[in-house]
């Protein structure tokens, strides 16, 4: 690889060794190896699914775990730009017509007035245009009305993070997912009347996000009796990686310097890593729900977190153990344990202390997952590690060799996906933080087409943050109702039911 001394400044600006540069190209040559699976999860194999009476019961571990004192962070991964929100409203500011023509703008159009967003737009519409949007559609002037959505002049939300926008309406005003995730932090994070929530957001977004939180808090912490501790970070520069041109050598940009691209949510592991806390919830930006339905999400994000704490208690019981005599009957428990309750098969490894020792002494996550019905997402299955054992995953499409028809038959068939509901225990039985990085499947990152300035390019993403990044953590899935699984993927999906 012919680096010049200008391509190893510009690399080392960003806290990046050339040997990773130098990885990141050979894997450019090499591809990632698809993953080697057992089976789709399913209840009864590698899924709980609680009764009611087993729900109360994790619920108040959850109670009592709190009262502890414990130290709890409520993790949105919140850098993502609202733009694709708004794709189909974009072309239709562009397209040759003047009128809502396809279904998606028809119903736009058609229920404008239920977004939460409408009484801003409204008074924006009239100070740019002299007319509200009722009157401006009734002359048919249709796309001053998108436009004044989308562009910088209007409400600026094509620009926007996602974090940003008005999702719901209340009685007292309209809240951005933002603030509905630090009401959810309030109503099932908060330990000892304290609620942190941590929010990575873009640079280019930073300042205004910590505006908006600082306008909306203290009201909020008033109206739920908590007081929050809201922190930030960016994703770091150092885990960008280098595009390449399609015959694998560096992708130059015009004026010869390298061109690097942010490495996917993956690169999150970094930012989680630094969190000080014993738990930590994760879930996206745009996965919330008005008051309204908040209830059922409370319940089931305790219910999770509850089956967190009593598997890590055992955990830490059997780790004790293990720092002394073990006999051969606790030892048989353990390996009971581990293979049962953790879902992690040896698969040929000797299942002596040493064993036992690493699967048990390693970071721990419980994730709800969802009955499948086809949304876009990751899907829960059992897979083969690095070594050799089989133990649960979350995987996306991109990691399934769609050549094998037997992956594709679990792939498609599976009952249940994942809609990055994570909750998270990153201590060990000491108490000390593990080092999250250490965890990660490094083979299992992939690689996308992308094009920069008319030219071919290839793009290296990082393994996810729930996929690869958390591949060696202890996994355990649960069956939570669909009614906790919310997600806006475009304007439209505020007018469901749901978001109403």
């Amino acid at each position: 690889m012919n680096l010049s001394e200008k391509d190893l400044q510009q690399i080392a600006q960003r806290g990046i060794s050339a040997e990773t540069i130098e990885t990141q190209l050979h894997q450019f040559e090499t591809g990632f190896p698809f993953l080697k699976l057992e089976a789709a999860a399913a209840v009864g194999r590698g899924i709980v699914a609680p009764t009611p009476d087993e729900r109360s019961q994790y619920v108040e571990a959850w109670q009592q775990y709190k009262a502890q004192g414990r130290r709890v962070v409520k993790f949105v991964p919140a850098s993502g730009a609202a733009s694709r929100m708004f794709k189909n409203m974009f072309a239709f500011v562009d397209a040759p017509y003047d009128v809502p023509t396809t279904d998606f703008e028809k119903k736009y159009f058609d229920e404008i007035e239920h977004f939460a967003f409408f009484d801003a737009l409204d008074a924006v519409c009239k100070k740019n245009e002299g007319k509200g949007v009722k009157a401006l559609m009734a002359e048919g002037n249709y796309k001053a009305v998108a436009a004044n959505m989308l562009k910088k002049e209007g409400l600026n939300y094509g620009q926007l993070p996602k974090g940003m926008l008005l999702f719901h309406k209340y009685t007292d005003g309209a809240r951005t997912p933002m603030e509905e995730h630090l009401v959810e932090g309030a109503l099932y994070a908060a330990s000892k009347g304290e609620a942190n929530v941590h929010f990575t957001v873009s640079h280019e977004h930073m300042d205004y996000f910590k505006q908006k939180v600082a306008e909306k808090a203290d009201a909020l912490a008033q109206q739920y009796g908590v007081k929050f501790d809201i922190s930030f970070s960016e994703q770091k520069p150092s885990t960008d990686t280098i595009a390449a041109t399609p015959d694998n050598t560096p992708f130059r940009e015009a004026d010869g310097s390298l061109l690097f691209r942010p490495g996917g949510h993956g690169a999150l592991i970094e930012n989680l890593n630094e969190i000080d806390a014993d738990v930590i919830f994760v879930k996206n930006i745009d996965n919330v729900v008005p008051d309204s339905l908040k209830p059922e999400t409370v319940e089931w994000k305790q219910v999770i977190a509850g089956v967190l704490v009593q598997l890590q208690q055992k955990a830490f019981e059997y780790l004790r153990i293990l720092d002394g005599a073990p006999t051969q009957a606790q030892l048989d428990e353990m390996a009971y344990f581990v293979e049962h309750d953790l879902c992690c098969q040896p698969k040929g490894n000797t299942v002596d202390a040493d064993y036992l020792r690493r699967k048990l002494n390693r970071p721990m996550r419980v994730c709800g997952v969802v009955k499948n019905v086809g949304e876009p997402g990751g899907g829960p299955f059992l897979t083969y590690n690095q070594d050799g054992t089989v133990s649960l995953q979350i995987l996306e499409s991109s990691q399934i060799d769609t050549q094998n028809e037997e992956y594709m038959k679990m792939f498609t068939q599976g009952t249940h996906f994942n809609p990055v509901d994570l909750v998270c225990a990153v201590r060990d039985y000491k108490g000390q933080p593990f080092d999250l990085p250490q965890y990660v499947d490094k083979t299992t990152g992939f690689i996308s087409s992308k094009s920069k300035g008319g030219k071919e390019l290839k793009a290296l993403e990082l393994p996810g943050l729930w996929n690869g990044a958390m591949s060696d953590w202890s996994t355990v899935f649960v069956e939570v109702p669909l009614a906790t699984f919310n997600p806006v993927k475009t304007v439209n999906d505020l007018l469901r039911p749901q978001h109403q």
